[in-house]
């Protein structure tokens, strides 16, 4: 009896040793924002609320006995900050006290406000404990990519600012290449300990048209944040019509479209295209210039039609699609050169100049070929006539000697009037 005696005690000294017992809360705060420490508690009177950091008395809230007007609470109480860190920028409603509530709110909250806090509230029924753990962030708020050309070459430059922790950065191109990226990322803090981020890629050769995409993602585990661009240059005539491309990513859906001008002065706007209402909405004195196709915006062709352009539209067109935490910039640069007319003009004597150059050399090569044609059959003809002329000689030989012979016998006096040795009848010889 007495060993159950025993167990029941020790269970009921358990249970209210752990009943005003509650788990440790963790709370997120943004860097300059509010941030608000929870404590609640079962009230009782008389309370005497402390607020605690890393073991440290940075606040201390007294009611005084036997004063339970809401009404009069803060002229009842006794409350006053123990830190230089926390006061002038904490809060306490001293009137929510007897409601059960102790929260503290830190205004402007900064890096140095991270910590475990400590709740501790005395009541005339018992003591309350609750401990509260503050993480400090300062999350991505933009994020932008730019082609720089400092470092004497191109390069693409993605920046973020005044972020805490440290992100992730990482680099892609659409279409995707075999050829290694290697991006050089620097991450400076400064005196409130907030991050700028600067990740820089070179822009590959032989490849104008590519997108590059730079993607930041938190330490903590936030959403990503990704911004892509790519640059291009394109040639127009005066009087007649341009369409400046634009074509969005695949991942981005139904994005908010935003054209701008500038010509080394100050962008100016251009249109907006809002995918989901539909609205689009140009401003003066682009109004009669620039038309856009509606439909096709919502499937990522933002393409831009210059009408009537003339030598002052000459600069650079911008175009931006954009959806939360995402955005995709296209710059062109675009030159209107002369009329129609006096365009045709100035490039005809340049085109027939070459194509003459083409005909001069093609003439040049064909004389070439056909005089070391000729040659060349000049000296198999001559060779081929050396090498008949030693016979064609001896047979001239033969027939000369031939005849020389028979000549010699016919007229020789051995051989005139007499035969085999007997004389000529006639003579008696």
């Amino acid at each position: 009896m007495s060993a159950i005696h025993t167990w029941a005690c020790f269970l009921l000294w358990i249970g209210f040793a752990t009943q005003d017992k509650t788990p440790d809360v963790t709370v997120t705060c943004f860097v300059s924002q509010e941030c608000v420490l929870p404590c609640s508690f079962q009230p009782g009177g008389e309370e005497i609320v402390e607020w605690f950091r890393q073991d440290v008395v940075v606040y201390k809230f007294e009611r005084e006995p036997d004063d339970d007007d809401d009404e009069d609470d803060e002229n009842s109480s006794k409350e006053h900050f123990e830190h230089e860190q926390i006061a002038g920028r904490a809060s306490f409603s001293p009137h929510f006290v007897s409601r059960g509530n102790a929260t503290l709110i830190l205004r402007g909250s900064g890096l140095k406000d991270r910590g475990t806090y400590r709740c501790r509230v005395r009541t005339s029924n018992g003591e309350h404990n609750a401990k509260v753990i503050v993480k400090v962030e300062a999350p991505i708020q933009g994020l932008s990519v730019e082609l720089t050309r400092l470092s004497g070459y191109e390069e693409m430059k993605c920046t973020v600012r005044d972020v805490f922790p440290a992100p992730r950065v990482t680099w892609a191109t659409e279409p995707s290449t075999f050829e290694e990226l290697r991006p050089v990322t620097r991450m400076i803090a400064n005196k409130q300990g907030l991050y700028t981020v600067d990740s820089r890629l070179k822009r590959l050769n032989g490849r104008p048209n590519l997108i590059y995409i730079c993607k930041v993602t938190p330490s903590y585990g936030g959403p990503a944040w990704t911004a892509s661009l790519r640059e291009r240059e394109l040639k127009g005539a005066q009087g007649r019509d341009l369409t400046i491309p634009c074509h969005a990513p695949p991942y981005l859906n139904n994005p908010f479209l935003h054209w701008s001008f500038t010509n080394g002065g100050d962008p100016s706007h251009i249109l907006t295209y809002d995918s989901r209402s539909g609205k689009s909405v140009s401003t003066s004195p682009w109004d009669n210039h620039v038309e856009l196709d509606g439909f096709r915006v919502p499937f990522g062709d933002g393409s831009l039609r210059l009408m009537d352009p003339h030598s002052e539209h000459t600069g650079s067109y911008t175009c931006v699609f954009s959806v939360p935490r995402n955005t995709h910039t296209e710059r062109t640069d675009v030159i209107i050169d002369g009329p129609v007319g006096e365009q045709r003009t100035a490039e005809a004597p340049s085109y027939w100049w070459i194509v003459g150059l083409v005909i001069a050399v093609l003439v040049l090569v064909l004389v070439l070929a056909l005089a070391g044609l000729l040659v060349y059959l000049k000296m198999k003809g001559r060779t081929s006539k050396n090498r008949r002329d030693p016979e064609h000689v001896t047979e001239l030989r033969l027939v000369k000697d031939s005849t020389a012979d028979r000549n010699l016998n016919e007229s020789s006096p051995l051989t005139v009037g007499g035969t085999n040795g007997q004389s000529d009848p006639q003579t008696g010889s």
